[in-house]
């Protein structure tokens, strides 16, 4: 969540370097209602994301899994229930103060018109202005980090706008990681990258969360979904069918009954993590 307000900001929160407490969270959301329109897409859902760790959503299109981030990052108000932030009201911080916390990377962001990279990646660093403190050398090593981070560097004099789909989602993270909040929920960040990059931005937000950061990534790539995960959060219609641990969580069952698919679970030979294979009747012969 990326915040113009240009009133005087409070202590910036460093990520945490110590070990988080299995099952402590930062995030938490209690009795959940979300919809748009007259339409709930997601009802009474409780949810906690565990301080420090890499936590992956995944489920079918229209499941709610956007729908839920941008709700945690206050983007999107909820109907009934709470969000709680670091175990306060998230509604009881102002929008800088959440800016300090939390930043947002949303699905498809639109950048200005004729606005090149450098000057984009800095706009993540308003929420540490303010009327008593400008721009400072502090604010130009974290967007020199960040483009660096996110391997845009060589872009920084490039218009947006001319650049690739993915050079594009690139340096949209480059900007979160600009804000330089504990705090990081990157909805769909490897949308438009080959499996290269792909690789590079997951590699990244898992560096990330080791340094002490708490990620959340929505993403539909099972395969890296699973081996990138330390906490999955599966959703399917609005809820929440199952969580925890990638290895105790995913099953063949699992899988038919959210994405209605008939498939095998085997191992990972790299990382040990489930693969999902799907089964071709033409493939598989028949078990008489």
């Amino acid at each position: 969540m990326i915040e113009s307000d240009s009133r005087a900001p409070g202590r910036r929160e460093r990520p945490a370097r110590e070990s988080a407490a299995i099952g402590e969270a930062r995030l938490v959301g209690r009795a959940l209602t979300i919809g748009y329109g007259p339409k709930d897409v997601i009802a009474h859902l409780d949810v906690a994301i565990p301080r420090g760790e890499l936590t992956v959503i995944v489920g079918p299109n229209a499941c709610g899994k956007s729908t839920l981030l941008r709700a945690l990052a206050r983007m999107l108000p909820c109907r009934s229930g709470q969000v709680e932030l670091d175990g306060r009201p998230i509604s009881a911080y102002t929008p800088k103060e959440v800016a300090h916390r939390l930043g947002m990377l949303p699905q498809s962001p639109l950048a200005p018109d004729g606005i090149v990279v450098e000057d984009l990646v800095a706009r993540g660093r308003y929420p540490h202005q303010g009327a008593l403190r400008q721009w400072s050398a502090a604010d130009q090593r974290a967007v020199d980090r960040a483009l660096d981070r996110a391997g845009v560097a060589d872009l920084a004099e490039r218009l947006v706008g001319e650049l690739s789909g993915g050079q594009r989602q690139r340096v949209w993270i480059a900007l979160a990681l600009a804000q330089e909040t504990p705090i990081l929920l990157l909805d769909e960040p490897t949308t438009y990258l080959d499996i290269a990059h792909q690789v590079e931005v997951l590699n990244l937000a898992r560096a990330l969360q080791r340094e002490g950061y708490t990620v959340v990534v929505v993403m539909h790539e099972l395969a890296l979904a699973f081996r990138y995960a330390n906490h999955l959060i599966v959703m399917r219609a609005g809820e929440i069918v199952a969580q925890g641990q990638v290895g105790q969580v995913v099953t063949a069952e699992l899988i038919e009954h959210v994405y209605g698919l008939a498939c095998r679970i085997v191992t990972d030979p790299v990382s040990g993590r489930p693969l999902v294979v799907p089964l071709d009747p033409e493939l598989v012969p028949e078990v008489p």
